[in-house]
């Protein structure tokens, strides 16, 4: 008897023990367990409630853009994927530019305005895939392969009751649920070379064919729809949308082939002061002018300007106040250790042997570059040239061996005593000529030659050019002006820095450089570049074949 009461009492402490334990753990879960409906499991039943919960809706998704309106800084990017995307044959594009420029969301868009146009192709039911290709997990041996699709053999696990059977078994990729619609394929320029090679096979066939040892055209045991696949292969044909922050360069030329080309820009100051603008609005809180500044001047990309208004936005609300000052947005930007970007503003007044250059970073950005040059007479013949923050020698690796040459930057400078020489009467080996570009950015390229010209001419004359002056250009050895690379860029560049004379070549001319605010003067010359730099007339200062610059009487040779 006093076994069985002990045996009684033991249960029931075990059950006392597992209720409470139950209970617990329900409260912590903080769902009352209730019955599942009818043909429901307990395990549906509670991942439904789990979805039916929810937060608000971050500030990074309530600020995405969801017109083309919404996309700041961006319309002819814009525009030309509407050209490669909404017309009778729609091209596979790669679209560069850097993080947070709207590349994702103007993809998304532009198609969508494609499935309105009744000569395109897409239609209601094309999917816009997207697929981030540092994601993409790629497996050697082909087990799986979720870009390209794979094949489930009967060896591996779960093959289910086909695989007991000896079928191999087709899975499809994201470029089959891609067909007859756009394949997003984000920072495109991280994929595995195999599965790059991959995808080049298939935006050549527009199908994916699949092979298998475990697949054989006489096994009566597979079913006709993988006949099909093994036979046919499974349909791709889709467009292709290629995004990366990496420079053309470094893109796989045959990709490159295949694809359009486009570009979107970064922002400017004022675009990223408008993204922030529009973020404070959807949040509700008011940001003065002073605030927007301060936030676009901490800014690389249009996200950064949403975390920061969210971040002083969150901030603010927790004090009591509906406004974000500047001083929210400073604290945001030492708590959370953003760079703020130094922006080049042009002098009202401009100085004797200083111009403004015109480049573009690595990142593709336009910027405008103080070039300061110091020029001291000496010994007829023995002047020297001396080239600060300028690359005076650089290596080439052409593969099989390396060349180490003149850096561009001073070859340009040579260039400049020569055409001196040649058209001005003027030999700079009587001077120590020496040039800086401050900053701490080494500078390289031909496109800087007549803001060196400028800068040296007005060390010698001692005379400052015209106020708020910017040029690029290459110049030749015999006072040639030649076209160079990224105009559009250097001029969007100089603009914000607040210049009003502009110098460009004048084979880089276009004519929406005429809609710029300021004065965009194409040269071919350098007695050209010469008149508008110092404001010479045409007519009235010639004298018998001679420039007056200041103290100096240069002669003009054929």
């Amino acid at each position: 008897m006093e076994i069985v009461v002990w045996i009684v009492m033991q249960l029931a402490l075990f059950g006392g023990l597992l209720w409470f334990v139950s209970a617990r753990r329900d409260r912590e879960m903080g769902v009352a367990r209730r019955a599942a409906p009818k043909g429901e499991t307990r395990e549906l039943h509670e991942l439904r409630a789990q979805r039916a919960r929810a937060l608000n809706m971050p500030l990074t998704e309530l600020a995405r853009p969801a017109s083309m309106e919404d996309i700041v800084g961006q319309a002819d990017g814009i525009r030309a994927l509407r050209a490669a995307l909404c017309g009778k044959n729609p091209q596979h594009v790669l679209l560069y530019g850097p993080p947070g420029v709207g590349k994702t969301c103007a993809a998304r868009l532009v198609l969508e305005e494609a499935k309105r146009n009744p000569e395109s192709p897409f239609d209601a039911e094309s999917a816009f895939v997207e697929v981030d290709a540092t994601c993409v997990r790629f497996d050697e041996r082909a087990i799986a392969d979720p870009l390209i699709g794979s094949v489930h053999d009967p060896i591996y696990q779960g093959a289910g009751a086909l695989g007991a059977q000896g079928v191999p078994q087709p899975k499809p990729g994201a470029v089959t649920r891609a067909h007859c619609g756009v394949l997003f394929l984000d920072e495109i320029g991280e994929l595995h070379p195999m599965q790059m090679n991959k995808l080049l096979k298939v935006l050549e066939d527009r199908r994916v064919y699949f092979d298998s040892a475990y697949y054989s055209p006489d096994n009566s045991a597979i079913p006709p729809h993988i006949h099909d696949i093994f036979q046919n292969g499974l349909p791709a044909d889709f467009r292709l949308i290629g995004a990366t922050t990496r420079n053309p360069e470094e893109m796989p030329p045959a990709l490159r082939s295949r694809c359009v080309e486009l570009f979107f820009r970064p922002l400017g100051q004022a675009e990223l002061a408008a993204i922030a603008d529009g973020a404070a609005r959807r949040l509700g809180i008011a940001m003065g002018g002073e605030a927007l500044a301060a936030c676009a001047s901490y800014c690389a990309s249009g996200r950064d300007a949403v975390n920061i208004v969210q971040l002083a936005g969150g901030a603010a609300h927790a004090e009591g106040r509906n406004e974000i000052t500047q001083e929210d947005v400073l604290w945001v930007a030492e708590t959370c250790r953003h760079s703020r970007r130094l922006m080049p503003h042009l002098p009202e007044k401009p100085r004797v042997g200083v111009c403004a250059g015109l480049a573009v970073s690595s990142g593709g950005q336009g910027v405008a570059m103080e070039i300061e040059c110091t020029a001291t007479r000496v010994e007829r013949g023995a002047g020297t040239l001396h080239l600060g923050g300028m690359v005076e020698e650089e290596e080439i690796d052409l593969r099989t061996r390396k060349l180490r040459r003149k850096g561009t930057a001073r070859v340009s400078a040579e260039n400049v005593r020569e055409a001196f020489r040649r058209r001005f009467a003027l030999d700079c080996r009587d001077y120590d000529v020496s040039f800086n570009v401050p900053g701490g950015t080494p500078m390289d390229g031909p496109s800087a030659g007549i803001a060196l010209a400028v800068a040296l001419m007005s060390a010698i004359a001692e005379k400052a050019p015209v106020p708020l002056l910017a040029l690029t250009g290459e110049i030749t050895a015999q006072g040639e002006v030649r076209p160079v690379g990224g105009v559009r860029e250097k001029l969007a560049a100089a603009v914000e820095a607040g210049a009003q004379t502009l110098v460009i070549p004048a084979d880089n001319w276009e004519e929406g450089f005429a809609k710029l605010p300021a004065a965009v003067y194409p040269v071919k010359d350098i007695a050209e570049v010469m008149r508008i730099a110092f404001d010479i007339p045409r007519e009235a200062e010639w004298i018998d074949g001679i420039i007056p610059i200041g103290g100096c009487q240069l002669a003009i040779g054929d």
